[in-house]
């Protein structure tokens, strides 16, 4: 039986024509969460959890259905659609093509399932799996990360190289239909070294890369001597989306330790976005960075720092005891598709918080909520004392919910939580006019000793697609 052999139940397109008509659909009803057991020392498959986050439901906040992975050790990382709004775009060569298929990669496995979720959005099944062999053979790259669906094709980054744990990765792409590798995208990599987050101006022919590590420098943990000696990535590039070929390196400094992740504008006339960098190495800080055109020239700024907090050193990690202090950890950041509101997660200190980004070269902070941290610890009315910290973050396309899980990467997270983690979803509510209120009634927990990490929403949210019509 081919992928395509299922009853599409009603389902038709992409996508939307424009983040406002996407913002005017109806509320999500259910998420998809991908939960990882990699790391935990239970050897079992991980899966990808549907959550009930209709709030009429009798279900609401719970776990309805567990698709688990037919093998033990993929890490599912940050999957994506099969295609979106962006086939839409005058130049997409197939407009029709359904939004349909979650594209699931395995960082650590460097396999790809291909996941169904139609007849039963609430019971998807995998289609296709994409071995690691078949990837290293059609596109020389290892440990897949990040999918986006673009306007001819899915995207995907990949963290390493097929000859071994210190070649640097890139970007490859797939069919989105056939689900076929169609092979490396980039032509030359220039100045690129380290691979992780990709994102795009549709309307300005540009495509955005960011950096991490190679395999070496993160499989097994964060590596405090190469973090220390300022390894890690840090910096962004520029590259030409039709030639596929490097344009410029924006380099935000060797003391900004890993550039991870990209939000560009939603409103495809607006050629800036936001980026951001987990540490400071100089002052254990975390900092977003705006990135924008002046004139013709891509150019890069800091416009958002977020200080340690000073801690007892009893209290901390062996990791961190030396420093005296809880590093933010900026880990993710999401843009509500208005580009007004901007989110961002410090999984360090647990601070969750909510700028105006109204003017993206002065953010003013709206509103933070505590959740978790290595030291404080923050509250959850539902569960108590939240273990872990902000780490994931989805927003609706109405930008009225905001869903955060606390998972960051399995080998890392019990160097800076050493106790264990105990996987969390939670939801905070969001005012018309900004500012943010937990939903105290929705909490998610019942992972079966599995972390969650990312989530996406039915129908898309604010990190799954992009648009070429305003």
């Amino acid at each position: 039986m081919s992928v395509h052999d299922h009853d599409d139940n009603g389902h038709s397109g992409p996508g939307y024509a424009s983040p406002q008509v996407a913002r005017e659909q109806p509320p999500e009803q259910y998420a998809y969460v991908a939960c990882l057991y990699v790391g935990t020392g239970i050897e079992r498959p991980d899966f990808i959890a549907v959550v009930d986050v209709d709030p009429s439901s009798e279900s609401y906040g719970q776990i309805v259905h567990r698709t688990e992975m037919p093998n033990v050790g993929d890490e599912l990382h940050h999957f994506g659609w099969n295609a979106c709004s962006s086939a839409l775009c005058p130049s997409a060569p197939r407009p029709h093509v359904e939004r349909r298929y979650l594209v699931m990669p395995g960082v650590r496995s460097s396999r790809i399932h291909i996941v169904d979720t139609q007849p039963d959005p609430h019971d998807p099944k995998i289609v296709r799996t994409i071995e690691p062999d078949e990837l290293a053979r059609t596109t020389g790259y290892s440990r897949p990360h990040t999918t986006h669906c673009g306007p001819d094709a899915i995207y995907m980054s990949a963290m390493g190289g097929s000859n071994g744990g210190d070649e640097g990765g890139g970007l490859l792409r797939l069919d989105c239909e056939s689900f076929d590798p169609l092979g490396a995208w980039e032509d030359g990599h220039g100045p690129q070294k380290y691979a992780y987050d990709f994102w795009w101006h549709l309307g300005f022919d540009t495509v955005l890369t960011s950096e991490w590590g190679t395999p070496s420098m993160f499989e097994n943990g964060v590596v405090p001597e190469k973090l220390l000696g300022r390894e890690y990535g840090h910096s962004m590039h520029v590259w030409d989306l039709r030639s596929r070929k490097h344009v410029k390196q924006l380099d935000l400094g060797d003391a900004n330790q890993m550039v991870l992740e990209l939000r560009p504008a939603h409103d495809p006339r607006k050629a800036y976005g936001f980026v951001g960098v987990v540490v400071s190495v100089e002052d254990l800080s975390a900092s977003v960075w705006l990135w924008h055109r002046d004139g013709d020239e891509w150019k890069i700024t800091k416009v958002i720092t977020v200080p340690p907090e000073p801690a007892d050193a009893d209290l901390l990690p062996p990791l961190l005891k030396g420093f005296g202090a809880v590093p933010p950890l900026i880990t993710d950041i999401n843009l509500s598709l208005d580009d007004r509101f901007l989110y961002v997660s410090c999984w360090g200190t647990g601070d969750f918080q909510q700028y105006d980004v109204s003017d993206p070269f002065n953010p003013v902070l709206v509103t933070s909520q505590r959740l978790g941290g290595i030291v404080s610890k923050g509250e959850h009315p539902g569960v108590g004392a939240l273990s872990g910290g902000p780490q994931m973050v989805e927003l609706s396309r109405d930008g009225r919910r905001v869903y955060v899980s606390n998972g960051l990467y399995t080998s890392w997270d019990p160097q800076f939580y050493p106790e264990g983690l105990d996987g969390w979803v939670a939801k905070l509510d969001v005012g018309s006019d900004g500012g943010m209120e937990l939903d105290n009634e929705f909490v998610v927990t019942g992972f079966d000793g599995r972390i969650p990490h990312q989530i996406h929403l039915e129908g898309g949210d604010a990190s799954s697609d992009s648009y070429c019509f305003s």
